[in-house]
């Protein structure tokens, strides 16, 4: 007598596939486009405030309202006398200015580059905290109750230009701002980054190196 046949059944190999693909789909871990992590890491920084100082850039056309700025001792686009830097008295040099925006203007902040410097730009001098009824300040001094920042050497107070023979480019950079910052902190990098945030007009007086 012969033997029964067995018949094997068989799932179809589409229908396991389908599901596996479906099971190991709800277990991966989600993620985010890569071009959405992108945008994120380098959106991050301006919403903290941490990269305003990342570069000089950050005071440039703060605002679109003009002031005037001047001295006694030289014109615009003229030489800075030798009585101004490293060659001369080594004095900060007197200036006056104009045109700030009322009531808006709490305080004003005073900024002296080079932009041609092998470093862009170097920073001369920064004062802030300058009252918002002054429109003058004397030659090597400050108003009463200003504070002055580091310079790119990491001294406070003015450090004057040394000019070397290349076309250097002295900006004198007053700006209005609409608060006083915090006295207490005076490094380069945090009082530059204040007063990007805080600056409504500014105005500026270019002198040019000795050759």
């Amino acid at each position: 007598m012969p033997a029964p046949r067995i018949q094997s059944v068989r799932t179809p190999a589409s229908s396991d596939g389908s599901r596996g693909r479906r099971l190991r789909r709800l277990l991966r871990p989600r993620r985010r486009p890569v071009t959405a992590l992108l945008a994120a890491s380098l959106t991050a920084p301006l919403v903290t405030g941490c990269s305003l100082l990342s570069g000089p850039q950050a005071l440039k056309a703060v605002s679109s309202a003009s002031m005037t700025v001047a001295s006694p001792v030289f014109g615009a686009d003229m030489i800075l006398p030798l009585r101004y830097t490293c060659r001369g008295a080594r004095l900060s040099p007197p200036l006056y200015w104009s045109g700030a925006p009322a009531p808006q203007t709490k305080s004003f902040a005073i900024v002296v580059d080079d932009s041609q410097a092998p470093i862009t730009p170097y920073i001369y001098w920064l004062v802030f905290n300058i009252g918002a009824t002054t429109t003058a300040i004397p030659e090597n001094g400050v108003p009463p109750g200003a504070v002055q920042a580091q310079n790119s050497s990491g001294k406070l107070g003015y450090d004057p230009p040394c000019p070397s023979g290349r076309h250097d480019m002295y900006r004198f950079t007053v700006y209005a701002l609409n608060a006083r910052l915090s006295p207490r902190v005076t490094s380069l990098r945090a009082v530059w980054s204040a007063i990007a945030q805080h600056a409504i007009a500014s105005g500026r007086l270019t002198a040019r190196a000795a050759e």
